[in-house]
């Protein structure tokens, strides 16, 4: 980047190559005193100096403290290690028999049926008959009760 060697006010000839000429820009100590420093190079050195202290700052910030859990005295859980070979095993078993228990389970089975914005009734599954699911709470039913029990399919063999 080339730099002026005159000042542009005056036409003295510049000797300074530091800050202050750069802030100054093409002109000499005696232009810049009369007429002052402009002000966006001064902004901008200042930012410059905020963006290296906020980074600084950001780089001698310590870790995060270690997650420590407490528990009561009385806890059920043990306090030996957990192994997760051990645990993966009973969660794929827990897993399976809860499905095969929600498999068998002959509960009847409700949507909400409440108007939506389409205009169709919502098909949501809800726990109890007359319930609406949480996005059309207090809002009556489209259908009857009947057509919205989802009657659950015959059991196989």
């Amino acid at each position: 980047m080339s730099r002026s060697n005159f000042c542009a006010n005056c036409g003295a000839r510049l000797s300074g190559k530091g800050l202050r000429a750069w802030l100054a820009g093409a002109r000499c100590i005696n232009c810049t005193s009369s007429l002052g420093v402009k002000p966006t190079k001064l902004l901008i050195l200042m930012a410059i100096i905020a963006i290296a202290a906020f980074a600084f700052g950001r780089y001698l910030r310590p870790g995060p403290p270690p997650l420590v859990i407490h528990r009561s005295a009385n806890s059920p859980l043990s306090d030996l290690p957990v192994s997760l070979d051990a645990h993966t095993n009973a969660a794929s078993t827990l897993n399976s028999n809860n499905i095969q228990a929600s498999l068998r389970t002959h509960d009847p089975v409700y949507m909400c049926g409440a108007r939506t914005k389409k205009g169709t009734p919502c098909r949501r599954r809800v726990h109890a008959a007359g319930e609406r699911c949480y996005q059309h709470k207090g809002m009556p039913a489209m259908v009857p009760l009947e057509k919205l029990t989802i009657k659950p399919d015959a059991p196989k063999k």
